[in-house]
């Protein structure tokens, strides 16, 4: 796969995997460098020597289809792809003039050779300088650091005092740097999407002038050269995006670093200097320590940023008790001892500060440790998915299609923040809300109003796709085929609850509308993609990755919009999985049973009122043969008899298997489809399969039963009761 993103929150951290990460990058960007220089090589080859002008050219294209772009995460947009592959386009491109004997080419150097060499100097060449500031910060670092720990306690307070300011200030620059060189790197990274190609392009593109015999192959290349034109400038834009929200993320971890760590696996992680003897007496050596509460597992890595590599084995013991050790008691400051179940003797520590030994304790001695909730960057405005929400959304709608539609940048143009939020209070007030005939006057400018509809989406207390569906749209959005993107996306939308879907189908309409008009308001679907994904789903954690994600965010909104008929207007023919259904298990005593859209396909049909319990004992009383049969003749049935779900028909009657009360004794149930188990606690079985003591489970949707002899959980509304 790509290259692993680079968090700034691990700059802080500075651990052995970021390391091997960062140096992943710095040999990519070598690997390029080494390209670039080549490449610039041949093509002034290409210029000088016209007598060898066949074999250069050979060469050169060999060089391109040879190189392979590595994107940063773990799938790629199909314009990152089609950007991947036109390396290898170029090269056949290349080989098929060489068969023309072609003349000399003009402009090469303007068009080719300075572009790269501009983006070798001014992009790799800073990369280059920021990673020689970089080493040296961290040599700095280090050293004071080992400096510093090796201060005597017996010293005078004031000269502690002062040396702890001192390292401080070091740490603190050291970080910055860090955070300034990865930084950089991941702008090298994605800037040669777009910077090294479209030199490649325009040389391209002057070769096709000054070939007679090629005229024939410049017309056959001029469809790809459309689509990767369209691709480099999606990629530009996205990448605009991407670098805006990651310069500010850095900026948000300069000022306030602590506010924006990560969630980590382990309680506590670090690094801990561990007093080793040895025979000729006690060292002290550099470790990066994690600590799992839950096991009691400690694991200690040898480890020196300075000579970038392991001075040892890995070792792994379990916490038996943790004491701080008193000053007066070692000449070393910030130590404690642990003593291991699995290992005989006491094993001294010494954390980096006392701030950091006061946070390996509290998470060695069975106090709760302090993570950092994992909350939404947006604060909780009063907006909401109510009958208000709806009616705003709706006249922004219509003063967008009624007076604003061919404005150009439409959506892209911002309004002015404080007229922005004016109309939004005004919007907002409920007796203004409450009038709803009452459209926004024209007083009001149309960015004005667009910006208005976009904050108010922002300040609801989630994205409108919800933060536990937001990974399934973008793996949807990854995969290979666009039918099954569609398909995907499509299930996952039936899957939102009611008025997050409703809310959802209103702005997809209006977005297909001004995509429409995209001729005039040049807002294509993809512009609109780039405007609303980061919008309607947005992550629940701000990292590196997260924005990485950003152009899937932009592939879904482009699905929705040009599906948006066949998405909101039928119904998935697909049942859901069981590993859908996981997604609606809650462990918190206030979960709810999983609502009708996360079952498996449900029959409607319209009955009589004297006839629906009837016809509703029948059925369930029926064999899965019986099942099959009514779900086949109900859908070959008219239309009348196919409602819509969100119908409140009074004569629409729900078949689905019945669930007994906390009353009913334990009963036999058969299974109406196969599931998988993907728990320990959960049962596999098949179509078919009986169950013994089934009774209502403490997990909310779930069952419990005996199969075999073993009992486990069983989902609801996979069975019915004989």
């Amino acid at each position: 796969m790509g290259l692993p993103a680079l968090e700034f929150s691990d700059c802080c951290l500075d651990s052995p995997h970021f390391r091997e990460t960062l140096k992943s990058h710095e040999a990519e960007l070598d690997k390029t460098n080494k390209f670039i220089k080549e490449l610039i090589k041949d093509g002034k080859s290409l210029i000088s020597a016209l007598k060898n002008l066949s074999s250069a050219k050979r060469k050169f294209a060999d060089s391109l289809n040879e190189f392979k772009f590595q994107c940063i995460g773990d799938a790629e947009t199909d314009d990152e792809m089609c950007i991947a592959r036109s390396l290898q386009e170029f090269a056949a491109v290349l080989r098929n003039l060489e068969d023309e004997r072609s003349r000399m080419i003009e402009n090469a150097s303007e068009v080719l050779i300075t572009p790269l060499e501009k983006f070798r100097k001014e992009q790799i060449g800073a990369a280059r300088e920021a990673k020689k500031k970089y080493d040296k910060e961290t040599e700095k670092y280090c050293g004071t650091l080992e400096k510093h720990l090796n201060l005597s306690s017996k010293k005078k307070e004031s000269q502690l005092q002062e040396a702890d300011s001192q390292v401080d200030l070091v740490r603190q620059h050291f970080y910055e740097v860090s955070l300034e060189y990865v930084f950089k790197v991941q702008e090298v990274q994605e800037r040669k999407m777009f910077e090294f190609v479209e030199p490649l392009l325009a040389f391209l593109q002057g070769l096709f002038t000054f070939y007679h015999h090629g005229y024939e192959l410049a017309k056959d290349f001029g469809d790809f050269k459309t689509q990767l034109t369209i691709s480099i400038q999606n990629t530009r834009n996205r990448f605009e995006g991407t670098r805006s929200e990651v310069e500010s993320l850095m900026k948000k971890m300069k000022e306030n670093p602590l506010e924006h760590k990560t969630i980590s696996p382990y309680t506590m992680e670090g690094y801990l200097y561990v007093q080793e003897k040895r025979h000729f007496g006690t060292s002290w050596v550099k470790h990066y320590c994690t600590y799992q509460r839950d096991s009691k597992q400690i694991t200690m890595v040898p480890f020196d940023q300075k000579s970038g590599g392991k001075g040892g084995e890995d070792e792994s013991v379990t916490l038996k008790s943790c004491t701080r050790r008193k000053t007066d008691s070692i000449e070393k400051r910030f130590c404690f001892d642990v003593e291991a179940v699995d290992r005989p003797g006491v094993i001294t520590m010494q954390a980096l500060s006392e701030e950091d030994r006061r946070l390996w304790m509290e998470a060695m001695d069975g106090r709760e440790p302090v993570y950092n909730s994992n909350r939404d960057s947006q604060s909780e405005g009063t907006a909401q998915l109510d009958s208000i929400g709806f009616s705003i959304i709706r006249k922004c709608i219509h003063a967008v299609e009624t007076r604003g539609i061919n404005e150009q940048g439409l959506y892209r143009i911002v309004g002015v923040n404080s007229r922005v939020q004016k109309l939004l209070s005004v919007l907002m007030d409920p007796k203004a809300a409450s009038e709803t005939e009452t459209d926004i006057c024209a007083e009001w400018e149309i960015k004005t109003v667009t910006s208005a509809l976009k904050t108010y989406l922002r300040m609801l207390p989630g994205p409108l796709m919800m933060y536990q569906f937001q990974r399934s749209f973008i793996k949807a959005a990854k995969l290979e085929n666009q039918e099954t993107r569609v398909s995907e996306i499509h299930s996952l939308v039936h899957r939102l609850p009611e008025k997050n879907r409703q809310m959802l189908q209103l702005l997809m309409n209006h977005l297909a509308n001004v995509a429409n008009n995209h001729k005039q308001n040049l807002m294509t679907v993809a512009n609109l993609g780039v405007v609303f994904g980061p919008t309607l789903l947005r992550p629940q954690e701000e990292t590196v990755a997260a924005i990485m994600d950003i152009k899937f965010q932009n592939i879904v909104i482009e699905i929705l919009i040009e599906n948006h008929e066949k998405i909101f207007n039928t119904v998935p023919d697909v049942p859901l999985t069981n590993a859908q259904l996981h997604l609606s298990r809650k462990k918190s005593s206030d979960s709810k049973p999983p609502s009708c859209i996360e079952r498996p396909l449900t029959l409607f049909h319209a009955v009589p009122s004297t006839e629906k319990q009837e016809q509703r004992n029948s059925i369930i009383n029926s064999s899965l043969e019986s099942v099959s049969s009514s779900a086949n003749s109900i859908l070959n049935s008219s239309s009348s008899l196919q409602p819509n779900l969100n119908s409140s028909d009074s004569n629409l009657d729900v078949v689905k298997p019945t669930r007994p009360s906390s009353l009913t004794p334990f009963r036999k149930a058969k299974a109406l489809y196969a599931c998988q188990a993907e728990h320990d606690s959960e049962l596999s079985f098949t179509a078919g399969t009986v169950f013994d003591n089934v009774h209502p489970s403490q997990e909310p949707g779930w069952l419990e039963g005996t199969l075999n002899g073993k009992t486990g959980l069983i989902p609801e509304n996979y069975v019915e009761f004989l």
